[in-house]
C-alpha cells in the first residue's frame, strides 16, 4: 500500500497490480504447459499429440507474464499511479463479498433460497431500500424464476436441503 501525496489515504499502485497479474499469468501458463506435457506435447507419427498446441500456448503465456513482470519491476520505484483507493476498494467489496456468498450459497443451499437472501439483503444494505420493498422484489423475482424455469421450461435448477424440505 502506498500513501497518496495529498492525504493519508491508503492506495494500491498500478505497478503493484501489474506485478500480481503478471505472476498469475505466468502461473497459469506454467500450469497449462505442465499439464500439456503430461498429456503429450510432442509430434507423433500421425501428427501432434493432445498437448502439443496447448503446451506452446502455455509457454507463450509464461513468456508474456515474465515480460510484464520484468517491465513492472523496472518502473516499480518511479511509477506512483494509483490503481484503487481504499474507499474505491470498499465499494468493490460491497458487491464482491455478497456475490461470493451468493455463489457459495447456491452450491450449499440451492438457487432459490440463496437468490432470495441475496436480493433482500443486497437491496436493503447496499441499495438502502426499505424491508418491505426488498421483500416484495425478492418474492416477485423468486416466484417468477421458479414458474419460468421449473414449470414453463421444465428445467430444474440446483436445489439445496432447505428447498428439498419445502418440496421444491
Amino acid at each position: 500500500m502506498a500513501q497518496n501525496g495529498n492525504s493519508a489515504q491508503r492506495t494500491v499502485r498500478i505497478v503493484t497490480m501489474d506485478l500480481i497479474v503478471a505472476a498469475l499469468i505466468f502461473a497459469l501458463g506454467a500450469l497449462v504447459a505442465y499439464e500439456s506435457k503430461r498429456l503429450g506435447a510432442s509430434w507423433a507419427a500421425d501428427g501432434p499429440e493432445a498437448g502439443y498446441f496447448p503446451f506452446y500456448i502455455g509457454v507463450i503465456l509464461c513468456v508474456c507474464g515474465l515480460a510484464v513482470f520484468l517491465q513492472s519491476l523496472l518502473k516499480f520505484k518511479s511509477d506512483r499511479q494509483v490503481f484503487v483507493t481504499q474507499e474505491q476498494f470498499k465499494l468493490v467489496l460491497v458487491v464482491l463479498v455478497p456475490t461470493t456468498a451468493y455463489a457459495v450459497g447456491v452450491w450449499l443451499i440451492g438457487i432459490y433460497v440463496s437468490s432470495a437472501l441475496f436480493i433482500i439483503l443486497f437491496m436493503r444494505f447496499a441499495g438502502h431500500y426499505t424491508w418491505l420493498r426488498s421483500a416484495a422484489v425478492c418474492a416477485l423475482v423468486s416466484v417468477t424464476a421458479f414458474v419460468m424455469f421449473e414449470i414453463w421450461f421444465k428445467i430444474p435448477l440446483p436445489k439445496g436441503p432447505i428447498e428439498a424440505l419445502i418440496g421444491f
